[in-house]
């Protein structure tokens, strides 16, 4: 536990810290971005290969319209913030799972999946952008990144991705898997902690608002979901997230800033798109 704790504060030392956007929490981050978005893109290939796409052409096009409006919340904000360079690796993609699934997921990188199953529960495109926009926060918080460290950290004993790559290539992908969940049937993402996901709860909040969604929506995104328990094991979507009470009372104390950011789209009167279930 000693030596654990020493590595520690040393590869602190030495690389340094990553800081979260928005919320400014200081992070441990031992792998560069470029390496973990490669391994992301890599995964996030092979998963699409082997898992059926929606072909619900309306279904289709508003993820992709709600991704991208996202997308351009989250490069203006980095740009406001002269942090660019931050994105400068990211490729972008919104993709439709065809699945009842009540899940959705970002990996490192901007590669994401919504599953046809959450399409009922988010309603409409604000609902939509309440889970694009909480997923979406994963990544750009670095959440992936960061777990990714701690696990080499633990197993590893802090070697470096690219050397643990080529000296113990099956330990390195042991720990990927550990992270994230690679090869399970559905899912790509194992459940975050509870303090990431109220993090992404906060940058998810802000993203949205700035991409012209009302933020004050995911409340009522999260009650709905809240009602779906029913006495029995929470959907995928909400494995470990904070209890629905917590979550529901941190997300409206987070609602004066969050719309500080949010500018209501000319045309605001006219009602959202909705998503058909089928």
């Amino acid at each position: 536990m000693k030596r654990l704790l020493f590595l520690l504060i040393t590869f602190v030392l030495i690389v340094g810290c990553s800081t979260v956007p928005i919320t400014g929490r200081k992070t441990l981050n031992l792998i560069p971005e470029s390496q973990m978005n490669s391994m992301s893109f890599t995964q996030y290939d092979e998963f699409l290969k082997t898992n059926k796409l929606s072909n619900n052409r309306t279904q289709i096009n508003i993820v992709k319209r709600v991704g991208h409006r996202i997308q351009k919340a989250v490069e203006q904000y980095f740009a406001d913030n002269g942090m660019s360079n931050k994105l400068s690796g990211y490729e972008w993609e919104f993709n439709l799972l065809e699945s009842n699934e009540v899940n959705a997921w970002c990996m490192p990188g901007g590669k994401v999946v919504v599953y046809t199953g959450i399409l009922p529960v988010t309603k409409d495109e604000t609902g939509l952008a309440v889970v694009m926009g909480h997923e979406i926060a994963h990544a750009i918080a670095g959440h992936g990144s960061e777990r990714m460290s701690q696990g080499m950290l633990a197993q590893l004993g802090g070697m470096a991705l690219e050397t643990a790559l080529e000296e113990k290539p099956d330990k390195t992908k042991q720990v990927w898997m550990t992270v994230f969940g690679v090869g399970t049937q559905f899912g790509v993402m194992l459940p975050f902690s509870r303090m990431h996901e109220s993090e992404a709860d906060h940058l998810g909040l802000i993203f949205m608002a700035m991409a012209g969604y009302d933020p004050a929506k995911a409340v009522e995104f999260w009650e709905r979901m809240s009602a779906m328990k029913g006495g029995q094991a929470p959907p995928e979507f909400m494995s470990t997230h904070p209890a629905d009470a917590t979550r529901i009372s941190n997300l409206k104390k987070l609602l004066p800033e969050a719309l500080n950011y949010y500018k209501k789209p000319a045309g605001s009167n006219i009602k959202r798109k909705k998503i058909n279930s089928g």
